[in-house]
């Protein structure tokens, strides 16, 4: 049974009723169990719990340390285009919003990759906005094979894809793919994605299983946290990631932990949830997931993430940027503002303008430390940063 077919049946409001009526004494109950369900999950996310916030630290630390070690993975996104034909509310590259666009050749593709290479990543995520006339199947191969030269792990961050469509990107090299949900409520996820073959739910709530099928090693999946009430999104995540467990376990499950950040089109979060709750959910989800990769973003602040690595964090991105050509200016000669999926005549240059326009980035950042000192500031927290930790020689 796929994913889509068992989240019918999930009783995520009855979970969030629960999480909400909870008792003190039911949360210490949960804590010590040593295979949570989703009851317990919801007990370990309530308001109930938040007093115990101290000790469920702890213990998420200590079973950290026992399946992770000192060690936290970094990786770099690299996009490759801010075309998209989508239309999402919440989303910088949203097809309605007039911003610069470009896609990269493969060969600026390359240059990306070599100044992420020089800043000491082997672990690089491809990020493009949706767009098949652009992010074509063949151009994907052509960029991962690019990559392949430089970067033993290669993930992808694109638009969901048949199963046949992921394999000759699996056959190039990439061994991980990352697909949100963005928000596991079907009425918000119907508001907020207004255009584009993105509008179908199921097919992208499916996404992860057909990836698996083609063959992909590592899944990551997560919910954009500001669309919808947060326990039934982190409640959604925590199912959806025992069903991969179950189904694809021969792959290694990520799950990440995004809050919106401002981008282009001005979007205003819908809900909220704060750092202390943030918190509680990686403690949580360590608690429910002991094998489980939690992955933090540069969207998070230094001292938040500096704060959270020590409490069930695994993976992270350091030194990002969130647009196409963002790490060298690659692609700036191809720069054009598009407004519904429309290219606008660029109007003339000002006299003596010598500096192209850069592409626009699919959000803000909020940790905008370089690499090198993200990773001294790992060292000093007594964590060793992990740039490479996959070669394809381990299974040649």
């Amino acid at each position: 049974m796929s994913f889509a077919s068992e989240f019918e049946k999930l009783p995520l409001n009855d979970l969030v009723a629960l999480s909400l009526q909870t008792t003190r004494e039911a949360v210490v109950e949960s804590m010590a169990k040593p295979r949570p369900g989703l009851a317990d999950f919801a007990r370990l996310i309530s308001p109930a719990a938040s007093p115990l916030l101290e000790t469920m630290c702890q213990r998420s630390r200590e079973l950290t340390l026992r399946r992770f070690g000192r060690v936290i993975r970094l990786f770099a996104p690299l996009y490759l285009s801010n075309e998209c034909i989508n239309n999402c509310r919440y989303c910088g590259f949203s097809r309605d919003n007039p911003i610069m666009r470009v896609t990269l050749s493969v060969e600026e593709v390359r240059r990306e990759a070599r100044a992420i290479v020089a800043d000491g990543f082997r672990n690089v995520l491809l990020v493009s906005g949706e767009h098949p006339k652009f992010v074509s199947g063949t151009y994907l191969a052509e960029c991962i094979t690019a990559l392949r030269e430089m970067a033993p792990s290669v993930s992808l961050e694109v638009g969901p894809m048949e199963a046949a469509e992921y394999r000759p990107l699996v056959e190039a090299g990439a061994e991980g793919l990352v697909v949100y949900q963005e928000t596991y409520d079907r009425a918000v996820y119907d508001a907020m994605h207004t255009a584009g073959p993105k509008r179908n739910f199921d097919w992208r709530l499916d996404t992860a299983e057909r990836a698996y099928a083609a063959g992909f090693r590592r899944l990551g999946i997560g919910a954009l946290y500001g669309l919808s009430n947060w326990r039934l999104e982190a409640l959604a995540v925590a199912a959806h990631a025992r069903h991969l467990l179950r189904e694809c376990w021969k792959a290694s499950i990520t799950i990440s932990l995004p809050r919106l950040r401002p981008c282009a089109g001005e979007f205003e979060p819908l809900t909220h949830i704060s750092d202390r709750e943030l918190v509680q959910l990686v403690c949580a989800l360590r608690l429910m997931f002991p094998d489980v990769g939690l992955v933090l973003s540069t969207r998070e602040s230094p001292a938040l993430r500096d704060g959270l690595i020590p409490l069930g964090i695994t993976l992270i991105s350091a030194g990002s940027h969130t647009e196409p050509g963002g790490y060298t200016g690659a692609g700036k000669e191809n720069v054009h503002l598009t407004e519904r999926g429309r290219i606008l005549s660029p109007g003339p240059e000002p006299v003596g303008a010598s500096v192209a326009k850069s592409a626009t980035g699919q959000f803000q950042i909020a940790d905008e430390r370089p690499a090198a000192e993200v990773a001294d500031q790992l060292r000093r927290l007594g964590y060793e940063p992990v740039w490479k930790d996959w070669d394809t020689a381990l299974t040649s």
